[in-house]
């Protein structure tokens, strides 16, 4: 049974920082993508970041380059997201999810963890 656990969301002020995490479980990783995503209220989910697995490429979405990071520990079978810099833009529910490599669609989702960035 696949099971994806986010944790670290919370209540942080403009330009603080926050770490999310993705603890994942029953896939066979070498052959997946993770992404983070987020989806403020009124909005579309919009992908935030991504990383391949196994060789570790990344990919960010234009809002969060240069102010997020993600990241993977194999031993742990986690996936972060470090998020610097946060400001009130990024306030949203923050969904990781898995794909196979060979897709784009994304077929384990999380439950969601609510970042909220106050002025």
């Amino acid at each position: 049974q696949v099971q994806l656990v986010e944790s670290g969301g919370g209540l942080v002020q403009a330009g603080g920082s926050l770490r999310l995490s993705c603890a994942a479980s029953g896939l066979t990783f070498s052959s997946r993508a993770m992404g983070w995503f987020r989806q403020a209220p009124g909005n579309e989910r919009e992908i935030v970041a991504t990383i391949n697995w196994s060789s570790g490429s990344t990919n960010y979405a234009n809002s969060v380059k240069g102010r997020f990071t993600i990241s993977r520990d194999n031993a742990k079978n986690t996936v972060y997201l470090q998020m610097n810099s946060l400001n009130p833009e990024d306030t949203a529910v923050y969904y990781c999810a898995a794909r196979f490599l060979i897709t784009y669609e994304y077929d384990y989702w999380g439950q969601g963890t609510q970042v909220t960035v106050s002025s």
